[in-house]
């Protein structure tokens, strides 16, 4: 189980059981997870249920359940465990009465969901994404959780114009660019909640935080390839986790290599 650094009480676990039996306990926060093989068998609200591979299975706090295998091959999963604050940071503006979203299935047979919480499981466990993207998209993984599934839930709040704090966000993106800049942090600096400063954000420019942190660093990383810098040097400056993440960004947004780019401003 790895903890994570934001929100101070999100962790995540990927792991295969065969012969496992977890007797009955419960947790102070919530699990979310998606069966990646196999199928789970678990007593939850009085009911035995199975979560078989591509489905989605959840508890929330309190709620006493047990778990194994549904047949001999066990079950292998990708799971986060939240704490509360987590998710009442995302349902802030979702839910029509402020409070702890509830869900009363501990199975859920959606696809679209399973596949952003393995998206969102595989993105917060790389060493290569940035602590913004991580909170970015595991904001959105909740969010669309609460909207798609709480007992209670409201509309998406309407968007607006919050043409100063998304000029503050980008001032700050631009000054800091080779920090780990946390979500959160930036949030609070441009003023709005980090759920209100992404919509905003992704309104008025057409991409999320993190999308534009990647291109500034792209962007600084191309100046600096006029000069003699070693290319891990520049990585290192720019905020990649080291030279193989910098050529892959950079590639992904030039069609060129940092060491292809380098030499065609030699060449000129």
């Amino acid at each position: 189980m790895t903890p994570l650094p934001f929100w101070g009480g999100v962790e995540v676990l990927r792991a295969r059981f065969v012969t496992q039996r977890f007797s009955k306990h419960s947790h102070e926060g919530y699990a979310l997870g998606c069966i990646e093989d196999g199928a789970m068998r678990f007593r939850y609200r009085g009911e035995s249920v199975v979560a078989p591979r591509g489905q989605v299975n959840l508890v929330v706090p309190g709620e006493p359940h047990d778990g194994h295998g549904a047949d001999e091959s066990g079950w292998a999963y990708r799971m986060f465990y939240l704490d509360p604050g987590a998710l009442l940071e995302a349902a802030g503006g979702l839910m029509r009465r402020p409070g702890m979203p509830h869900f009363r299935a501990g199975v859920l047979d959606d696809p679209q969901l399973a596949a952003w919480v393995d998206m969102t499981h595989r993105a917060l466990s790389s060493p290569d994404v940035s602590s913004m993207e991580k909170e970015t998209r595991l904001l959105w993984l909740l969010t669309h959780w609460i909207s798609r599934h709480a007992d209670e839930r409201g509309e998406w709040p309407k968007r607006s114009n919050e043409h100063g704090a998304v000029n503050r966000a980008r001032e700050i993106i631009r000054a800091r660019f080779g920090e780990d800049l946390p979500l959160g942090e930036l949030a609070r600096e441009a003023g709005l909640s980090p759920f209100h400063l992404v919509r905003v954000f992704e309104k008025q420019l057409g991409m999320t935080p993190h999308g534009y942190l990647t291109q500034t660093r792209v962007e600084r990383a191309r100046e600096q390839l006029s000069g003699n810098g070693r290319l891990a040097d520049i990585a290192a400056a720019c905020g990649f986790s080291d030279q193989a993440h910098l050529t892959r960004l950079f590639k992904r947004q030039t069609g060129l290599t940092p060491g292809k780019y380098r030499k065609m401003l030699q060449n000129s």
